[in-house]
This record gives C-alpha cells, structure tokens and sequence, in this order.
C-alpha cells in the first residue's frame, strides 16, 4: 500500500483524504487529465472496452469511476447494466450529468460507496474494471479481495493504472515529467494544488508490472497478464476469477 498521503499535515486516513481532495478537484479533473495526458488516455480506455467487449458481459461495475468517463464508454459493451462506484461524491456528481446528457441513465447507475467494503452480493459482475484509481485504495489487498468477491466465476477484471517507464530514454523523461511538469499543471489550473502533487507521488510508488500481477495472483486471480501503454507510462492488467 502506497505511504504518501495528499495532505501531509492531515489527522485523516488516507481514505477521507483522498475523498476530500477529490471532491475539491472534481470540476477541474476531466479538463486537467486531457492535458497532463496529451489526450492518450482516451485511447487507453478505449483498450479496456474492447478488452470487456470481447467477454459479452451483462453487468460491469466500474470502481472508482470518478466523473464516469470508462463508465460511459463501457456503454458500447452493451452491458444491460453499468454501476460506476466511487467514494467521491462531487465527482459522481458530474458524472451524472454527462450521463444524463447522452440519455445513458436507463443503463448507467452511479453509486457513492467505498470499494474496500462495496454493497454487492457475492458473484454479482461479469466484469469489473477500475481506472487509475487502484493505488487510491487505502489497504490494496482489502480493495482486491472486495473484488474479487463480486466478481463472478470466469469474470474479468480489468486494470488501467499508471507505471513506470523501464527503458531509456523514457524512464528519465518520465520521472521529469511526473515531478516537475505535472505538478506545475495542477498548481496553475487546479484549486488544490497538493493534489496533483499527490497523485504524482502516488503514481511513483505504487506497484506495477511483475510486482502487480503477484499480488492478483495472490489474492487469488488468476490468468493474470499486463500489457504495457505507450512506452510503458500506463498498463493495462487483465485477471478472471476461478
């Protein structure tokens, strides 16, 4: 579990933490992740749905859906039911309104809850995903054996998060990148300039490739595989449950 928290001087866990820092940022974010990405993450998740498409699910949650941007292009899954989850509610709040706005709230439903403890069955979804939001889990191995645990039999779980560069001269441009140029994003257009800094950090720290796919294996996953993004900045991790 990833140590930095995004306000250093808090008394908060990380879980209030991190809901408070969203909840301030919510209106900036869609804006501000098209810029610090250049726009690619939009083909990323765009490789997630396909990856869900290919398994013809009827249900897919979509844990910490933020503004619902993958919830919104699972829809193109043809999935009977879409629940996008997440802990922030001023960012659930402008995920509903883009909902509404392209008629999809007959199939997507947004629920405020806390994916280390969700209000799910056991064996509910076909499919789960969770972009960029894993190393937000206050306790990882807690939110994955939660997913684990909703997630049906031959389901899969699918994971879009950042990584680490392991070629030069990426690795470095990277690291310059994510330590100077990202955080100089946020404190210019955000209103929170510790978060961003915080995600940065976060990014840097969390586990990723090898070592991500051994704690999916441990937590019982299994057909565990990563694929790499873009000279390795993001990966895209699949698993089913036996």
């Amino acid at each position: 579990m990833s140590k930095v928290k995004p306000y250093k001087n808090s008394d908060l866990g990380k879980k209030e933490q991190v809901t408070k820092m969203f909840d301030t940022i919510s209106g900036d974010y869609d804006g501000l992740n098209r810029v610090i990405s250049f726009g690619i993450d939009v083909k990323w998740r765009k490789k997630v749905v396909k990856i869900v498409s290919d398994c013809y699910p009827k249900t897919v949650l979509d844990i910490a859906t933020g503004t619902g941007d993958l919830a919104i292009n699972l829809a193109k899954t043809n999935a009977e039911k879409i629940i996008g989850l997440d802990i922030s509610s001023g960012m659930l709040e402008i995920g509903k309104e883009k909902i509404k706005k392209k008629n999809l709230e007959a199939r997507i439903e947004m629920i405020l809850g806390d994916s280390e403890n969700m209000p799910f069955e056991d064996n509910t979804f076909d499919a789960i995903t969770v972009a960029f939001g894993i190393r937000n889990f206050e306790t990882l191995e807690k939110g994955l054996k939660e997913i684990l645990r909703v997630l049906k039999p031959n389901g899969t779980f699918v994971i879009l998060e950042t990584s680490m560069p392991d070629k030069t001269p990426f690795k470095q441009g990277y690291i310059f990148y994510t330590k100077n140029i990202l955080p100089a994003i946020g404190r210019v257009f955000s209103k929170d300039r510790s978060a961003y800094k915080y995600l940065c950090e976060s990014a840097s720290v969390f586990p990723y490739g090898e070592a991500l796919n051994n704690i999916l294996h441990k937590i019982g996953f299994i057909n565990v595989e990563d694929f790499p993004q873009t000279f390795g900045v993001a990966t895209i991790y699949v698993s089913s449950k036996p």
